[in-house]
């Protein structure tokens, strides 16, 4: 009872103290007295994470427009899209015409004593050409663009998937940057406390295992200050692999806004952009196009095309002595009996009704995509709202009053050390909070198709 009266003291000094300087005009004091700016460690690392030290530091617009230019798997990606361009040519291709040459009766061997080996010789030249009915040749090519087309949506889902991807290295990296300012403020602010200790100590106000006991709970900020380092080089190394850079790890740095926006769309419109924007549902929905051609081929396929050809000989063995050169025509009509294509349209009928029953799978995977990720935006700004107005700098005053009060006397050991405890843990979480809330915005535009939130 009396530690919590003497705590209650040391916070109404500090308040009367500050509201009696600023009554005259002059700046109010620390809680500490000597520990510098009250300002959350969290603020001024958020700060810090959206001014960058690096001049050459890239933007999101750069590190997209980077990206889409040399990121390899994009750009194999891209180069199969122009494959089956090239496979359009192919497919609007018409038959070529066949030629075949020939001579018959060469003699071979003398027939009593007379061998006149070329007197016989018949001479043929013989041209053929397949012509194709049921417009095969336009089916094939709307067929062949049609799968084009359903590729090219492929290629822009692949580029919204990856640069989800992208997106979340580069939160990442800002989210790592504002921990790692917020474990250099700590860890700078702890050492100001550890230096006013020694002088109590050497006053003889607090015990050598009182001092021991905050000396030892630097190797906490040590560790801390480490592990975000780390992390800032990992995401670093993260994004710069996405971009296919050759930038070393120390020289590369991105600047970005690493704060939240309260401001979200209705998520009817966010639906409808959805279902405008999703290149997964364009390209199902593209498949069924695909597929209709597909199976107005296969019927095509099960038409009967004539070969026409036509010859010259030389020297033939006909009736008319007199026809030296002759010219031959025929039709080759095949007699589709038992093959006619009966599977090949069979199957793609049936593939008509599976892109369909795909696409209503592809609509309803994007309602659920948007769905869950607007879900998880909602949640992240409800909590950040209360950590911004009031959680922040709550636990700033706690960790200074108890800090004042631990110094004056008025608050134990445990009390100060709880306190620098949880002061770090609301700082850490906000800034995690806009990490996630920064990732679920990400996400959330991923599942539309199109940035909603910027």
């Amino acid at each position: 009872m009396k530690r919590l009266t003497a705590v209650v003291y040391a916070a109404m000094s500090l308040c009367l103290a500050q509201s009696g300087q600023r009554a005259h005009g002059q700046a109010a004091p620390t809680a500490a007295g000597t520990l510098g700016t009250q300002t959350p460690s969290a603020v001024s690392a958020q700060q810090a994470a959206n001014t960058p030290k690096n001049a050459n530091a890239l933007t999101w617009e750069h590190v997209k427009l980077r990206f889409e230019a040399n990121n390899p798997q994009l750009k194999a990606d891209q180069l199969s899209v122009d494959e089956y361009q090239a496979m359009e040519i192919t497919a609007h291709l018409r038959p070529n015409p066949q030629f075949a040459g020939s001579a018959d009766g060469l003699q071979l061997t003398p027939n009593h004593g007379v061998w006149t080996p070329l007197s016989g010789v018949q001479e043929q030249a013989n041209v053929s050409y397949l012509h194709e009915r049921q417009h095969k040749r336009e089916l094939r090519t709307e067929a062949a663009k049609d799968t084009t087309l359903v590729n090219k949506d492929l290629h822009d889902n692949l580029i919204r998937t990856l640069e989800f991807t992208l997106r979340s290295a580069f939160v990442q990296t800002l989210q790592a940057k504002a921990v790692l300012k917020l474990a250099q403020d700590d860890l700078e602010y702890y050492d100001k406390i550890i230096g006013i200790s020694r002088e109590r100590f050497k006053a003889g106000d607090i015990a050598q295992v009182d001092l021991d006991r905050i000396e030892l709970q630097r190797v906490q900020y040590e560790s801390e200050l480490q592990t975000a380092m780390v992390n800032l080089r990992t995401s670093k190394i993260q994004l710069i692999q996405l971009l296919n850079e050759r930038t070393p790890v120390e020289q590369f740095d991105v600047d970005g806004q690493f704060d939240f926006s309260a401001d979200v769309k209705d998520l009817e419109q966010i639906r409808q952009m959805a279902i405008d924007s999703r290149a997964d549902l364009k390209a199902a929905i593209d498949q069924i196009e695909q597929s209709k051609a597909a199976h107005k081929l296969a019927w095509a396929n099960g038409s009967t095309d004539p070969t026409f050809a036509a010859w010259w000989t030389y020297d033939g063995s006909y009736n008319n002595p007199n026809a030296e050169n002759a010219l031959g025509l025929s039709v080759t009509i095949p007699l589709r009996v038992f093959d006619r294509n009966q599977g090949e349209k069979k199957r793609t009928a049936i593939d008509i009704d599976k892109s369909q029953q795909l696409t209503e799978q592809a609509r309803a995977q994007v309602f659920s995509d948007v769905d869950t990720a607007y879900a998880q935006v909602s949640s992240n700004v409800t909590l950040l709202k209360p950590y911004k107005d009031k959680y922040v700098q709550q636990a700033t005053r706690v960790r200074d009053t108890v800090t004042f009060a631990y110094q004056h006397g008025g608050a134990s050991l445990t009390d100060f050390l709880t306190a620098q405890s949880d002061y770090r843990t609301v700082q850490l979480a906000y800034l995690q909070l806009i990490g996630t809330y920064l990732t679920a915005a990400s996400q959330l535009n991923e599942a539309v198709g199109r940035e909603v939130i910027p």
